[in-house]
């Protein structure tokens, strides 16, 4: 590929990123209202953001009703971080350092959006599609 062909290709490219990204986002987040569901977890939590500032080095699932464990029994810390991370390119732009919602709710809240915004872009996400974790798993 020649370097002038390159730049007139990169708004292209950039939109293709963020699709890819939107898509990426819609899966792991359905994965995770999946994950949710099967093991009947609800309540408010809050969503940490990493912060040195605060000393606080990684990102941190907090339980508003008192039931720590359960979510440290449920998602490891890179789950919580792939969360953070998620959320994160999600809100981009917003300044936001915490998120605070209900587990049960996470699918109506980020789901509608990312579909209608896909499907502007003419992209339906495929309800029967494998996650990435799944084809991992498959491939590993």
């Amino acid at each position: 590929m020649k370097f002038h062909h390159l730049l007139h290709q990169r708004d292209t490219l950039l939109r293709q990123a963020r699709l890819a990204n939107l898509a990426f986002a819609y899966q792991r987040l359905a994965d995770w209202a999946a994950r949710i569901a099967r093991a009947r977890l609800q309540g408010a939590v809050t969503l940490q953001l990493a912060d040195p500032s605060l000393d606080r080095h990684w990102p941190v699932l907090l339980a508003h009703d008192g039931r720590q464990s359960v979510l440290e029994e449920h998602f490891l810390d890179e789950d919580v971080g792939e969360l953070a991370d998620l959320l994160s390119f999600l809100h981009e732009g917003d300044g936001l350092t915490e998120f605070t919602f209900r587990l049960e709710e996470l699918a109506a809240r980020y789901l509608p959006g990312l579909r209608g915004e896909l499907a502007q872009a003419g992209i339906a996400p495929d309800q029967s599609a494998p996650s990435p974790e799944d084809s991992a798993r498959e491939h590993g």
